[in-house]
């Protein structure tokens, strides 16, 4: 649907520039897993770490790719 003609906003607009970080929900979406299992994990110490800027909760790329590399190896730390 066109959201000119519906008044509807799109769910998750289409960037076309890689982001610098990640929310913990674009985190979780992009690596399709639950927000309930990024904390689990997370409190096992099994996520990238995360970083502040003002109240938002964010992950760097690089972490990302870290922790991404560190499942694909099958290391049991990020």
């Amino acid at each position: 649907m066109r959201p000119e003609v519906t008044g509807r906003k799109l769910s998750h607009p289409v960037s076309t520039i890689e982001a610098d970080a990640y929310s913990i929900d674009e985190f979780c979406a992009r690596h399709r897993i639950s927000r309930r299992l990024f904390y689990k994990l997370k409190s096992e110490g099994l996520m990238p770490p995360t970083f502040y800027l003002g109240t938002r909760v964010l992950i760097s790329r690089e972490a990302a790719a870290v922790w991404l590399r560190a499942c694909e190896n099958g290391s049991s730390t990020a």
